[in-house]
């Protein structure tokens, strides 16, 4: 079992950016197609980010496409999501998940495919 911990928020103006951390520990993150979501209050968990074990793979909401970029170095076990011209509307809790399966271009972007949960980072993008 792994557990994540996500790093990395904090308050922004808008235009601004951040680069979010989740660190796991407990296993090696290479097992796990990693990805970021995000909640704001009275919404649902949202989609944000996902990379396959290797890297290799990577896709994006089209909320956030080109704007932000994950990655992971799986020596330092550690996934990454860099995030620039922040928007209010990115406003959110980001939280980092596993999934022990191979990507899968069908089901990446349903949190239910996920193994693991981070508890979280707030984000606030200011205007």
């Amino acid at each position: 079992q792994v557990q994540l911990v996500e790093s990395g928020g904090g308050l922004v103006q808008a235009g601004g950016s951040l680069r979010l951390s989740c660190a796991a520990s407990g296993r090696t993150i290479s097992s796990y197609t990693m990805g970021w979501f995000r909640q704001a209050p009275g919404k649902e968990r949202e989609f944000v980010a996902v990379i396959s074990k290797s890297g290799s793979i990577t896709n994006y909401a089209d909320s956030v496409k080109g704007r932000f970029t994950i990655s992971r170095d799986n020596a330092k076990n550690t996934v990454y999501l860099q995030m620039n011209t922040l928007k209010p509307e990115d406003t959110a809790v980001y939280l980092c998940a596993g999934d022990r399966g191979l990507y899968n271009e069908n089901y990446y972007f349903r949190s239910q495919r996920y193994d693991y949960w981070g508890q979280g980072t707030q984000v606030t993008v200011s205007s």
